[in-house]
């Protein structure tokens, strides 16, 4: 068990009061630190921040390697460990420059977490993971039923993500004046949902085609003329729970309250996915499926613009490198395609080409 030093403490709630604050990151953002530096307290006993020397951080480094994911059994992954030291280095570095700690701990300390150039390398390769196809969510969306509340709801969650390109966050937190089904848009509202950096934005849907935005309209419209839900009522409202005909508690309908998180979506998501026999995606891998979808569809820089716009991103530059890796089948189609010839057909792209090139060159310029 952890020692809990109250010193340390102390420090912590400091530290997280500047992320929030000065650094605006999420609450999830927060809890990821919080988790570093439990490992790190756990592995010290709870020694004192004011004792930390250099030497623990490389003996913290290989202890890390050794650890198992509580989960799955399986070893830490390389990019865990990646995010567990930078949040280390991270907040060591930020603690240099506290009253008190000053003379104890220099900003270059806190850099002997880093990995080896050799893992961190590694380490951001694996965080490339699969992505849905089109194709696969339009599957999914064909096998999940919509006989009873629950299953359209669910239903239309899974719609609602890939037409929207919304995060599971907002979803999750969205009243039904949030969507205007009749403009085909979605309002990020950063008052009063959970977004990203609390921004509010418009995202039109997207044109995926399939029955997707069909299911979030048809459920829209469900909600407004048969169950009489309002604007401020949930746009997703949660499973009501009661005692059913079998003596034990079951799902009974639907309640006008909202999700307290965005934990039921991405079971919904689980469900979905097993259903139609393939293996389970986030809610926020469709976002990477429509940056994808961007690069194939949009052919002037001011319709990439637009699209990353939708997407809730201020410049093109955040959804090229985000979202923009180019899939190792496409990327074959794409490298075999650079004949002379084919090259002489696609002229008007090059001019887009061109531009968007130099919008990255100002944007790593700024930088």
């Amino acid at each position: 068990m952890t020692k809990i030093n109250p010193a340390n403490e102390r420090v912590k709630r400091r530290y997280f009061t500047f992320l929030g604050e000065a650094k605006r990151c999420g609450e999830a953002t927060i809890d990821g630190v919080a988790k570093a530096l439990s490992r790190y307290e756990t592995y010290t006993k709870g020694q004192d921040f004011r004792r930390f020397q250099t030497d623990q951080a490389v003996a913290f480094k290989r202890h890390l390697c050794t650890q198992l994911n509580q989960q799955t059994g399986e070893p830490l992954s390389l990019s865990t460990i990646r995010s567990t030291l930078q949040a280390l280095e991270a907040f060591f570095k930020w603690l240099s420059g506290q009253q008190g700690f000053k003379s104890a701990i220099a900003w270059s300390d806190a850099e002997y977490f880093r990995l080896p150039r050799k893992e961190m390398e590694a380490a951001k390769a694996s965080q490339d993971r699969p992505i849905p196809t089109l194709e696969q969510i339009h599957h999914v969306l064909r096998c999940m039923p919509f006989g009873t509340d629950i299953e359209r709801r669910d239903r239309a969650v899974v719609a609602a993500a890939i037409v929207t390109g919304a995060r599971d966050g907002a979803l999750s937190s969205a009243c039904l004046r949030h969507v205007d089904h009749i403009e085909r848009v979605f309002v990020n509202d950063g008052r009063t949902m959970r977004t990203k950096f609390s921004k509010t934005f418009r995202s039109w849907f997207f044109p995926v085609g399939g029955e997707a935005e069909a299911i979030l309209i048809e459920w829209v419209t469900y909600l407004r003329t048969v169950l009489m839900f309002g604007d401020d009522d949930p746009l997703f409202p949660a499973t009501r729970v009661g005692m059913g005909k079998s003596g034990t508690f079951e799902p009974l309908g639907l309640t006008r309250e909202g999700w307290a998180d965005a934990a039921p979506i991405r079971k919904i998501f689980k469900a979905a996915f097993k259903l139609a026999g393939l293996p389970y995606y986030s809610p926020h891998s469709f976002r990477t499926t429509l940056g994808r979808l961007g690069q194939q569809v949009c052919d002037t820089m001011e319709e990439h613009k637009a699209w990353s716009q939708n997407l809730g991103h201020e410049n093109v530059h955040t959804t090229l490198m985000s979202y923009g890796k180019v899939d190792p089948l496409r990327q074959a189609a794409v490298i075999k395609g650079m004949t002379s010839e084919a090259r002489g057909e696609r002229a008007p792209s090059k001019a887009l080409a061109a531009a968007l090139r130099k919008a990255l060159h100002e944007l790593e310029g700024a930088d």
